[in-house]
């Protein structure tokens, strides 16, 4: 008996999709809403003057649309030479690498670094690139308890002996809830354990956090017990593309063994030199990240103040409601107040704990963060 064709059952599976309320489609940010949706934490986007700044330096090879190649071929730019060499003087380090995304960057690392004796432990609400990169490398993993470090301790000390490297990977700030892991802590079970392979992904702590925005790692004094740490530039730094900052026999093993670094064409060059600029701008930017931080706390407490839980510590600040459709109705509600902030439900996070997602900004206007916080409080 023929059964469905192709299309048959893709209309099936996405009919499911809709009676369980987990039906995506694209949306378009409304004009005149207060979007807190975006990633653009400290307002760069909107900051003309900033932009007009970059525009009215830009010169040479900079201003190319395209690097028309992959960075083995002809794309290896001086753009992208002269960013690698900021990052990796910014951060102390040997080296630095660009990549197009942190999607890119998480999902090749690591399969370009394993050998037949390593293992990883992942926390387990680490980031889907991160997990997508680990079925990659096909080497044996085990997903510790969120943010349990007695955890870690325990898997180490059970297996840590029967591999050549154990690479922990955690993010410093989870993305669905806020809340951030305890690097000093890592670090020290890395000075328990010579074989650990630190690997932080910092894609919402760079720019928000650290002296001068390099992120947690920077904000807890532990720069140089992280062996793989990956930045993204898509949120904060307001442009595109990631990188990981690492030994230089790490990046000369990226470049010859990560496919998504070998096979994809490079950023463009003005995006590159965007990226740069921003980064030399950062220190300058305290304010900014006070501003976020206190944004954060507030709105957090808000959260609480309803009976919910709220475990964030950042300008990540979860709202959580439950079952999809409440959340979808959550988010109408808030629409109609003038926010722009969308339901996450499962699979990107576990069932039953659907949720609005606020994404500040530092340049949240007072007044607007004044009526969002009322409608937190009385719905």
């Amino acid at each position: 008996m023929k059964g469905m064709d192709l299309y048959e059952r893709l209309d099936s599976e996405l009919e499911a999709l809709r009676e369980r309320g987990a039906y995506r489609r694209l949306p378009v940010t409304p004009e005149g809403l207060c979007n807190l949706s975006s990633n653009d934490y400290l307002g760069l986007s909107r900051d003309e003057a900033l932009r007009e700044t970059f525009y009215a330096q830009l010169q040479g090879e900079d201003r190319l649309l395209s690097s028309a190649s992959s960075r083995l071929l002809t794309g290896n730019t001086a753009a992208a030479r002269a960013l690698e060499a900021d990052l990796a003087e910014m951060y102390g380090a040997e080296a630095a690498l660009a990549f197009d995304s942190g999607y890119h960057a998480n999902t090749g690392i690591l399969p370009a670094l394993v050998g037949p004796r390593s293992l990883v432990l992942a926390d387990r609400l680490s980031h889907a690139s991160m997990i997508d990169g680990i079925r990659a490398a096909g080497c044996k993993f085990f997903r510790y308890r969120h943010n349990d470090l007695g955890h870690v301790r325990q898997l180490l000390e059970r297996h840590a002996g029967e591999y050549d490297e154990v690479f922990v990977m955690t993010e410093s700030v989870f993305s669905m809830d806020g809340d951030r892991t305890d690097l000093r802590a890592l670090a020290a079970l890395k000075r328990d354990f010579p074989n650990v392979v630190l690997y932080v992904d910092e894609a919402h702590g760079v720019g928000c956090f650290g002296e001068t925005g390099l992120g947690c790692a920077q904000e807890e004094g532990v720069l140089q017990d992280i062996d793989l740490l990956v930045g993204t530039c898509g949120k904060a730094l307001c442009s595109m593309g990631a990188y990981v900052i690492c030994r230089q026999v790490v990046r000369e093993a990226l470049v010859n063994r990560m496919r998504p670094f070998i096979f994809t064409t490079a950023l463009p060059p003005i995006n590159l030199a965007w990226t740069r600029f921003v980064l030399r701008a950062l220190p300058g930017m305290a304010a900014r990240r006070v501003r976020l931080r206190e944004l954060g706390q507030r709105l957090a407490e808000a959260i609480r103040e309803t009976g919910r839980e709220c475990v964030s510590e950042s300008q990540i600040v979860p709202f959580l409601i439950g079952g999809n459709e409440a959340a979808a109705q959550a988010a109408e509600q808030f629409r109609a107040a003038g926010f722009h902030v969308l339901p996450i439900r499962p699979p990107t996070v576990p069932e039953g704990t659907a949720r609005l997602r606020f994404s500040l900004t530092a340049d949240l206007p007072e007044e607007a963060f004044g009526r969002l916080l009322d409608l937190v409080r009385h719905g």
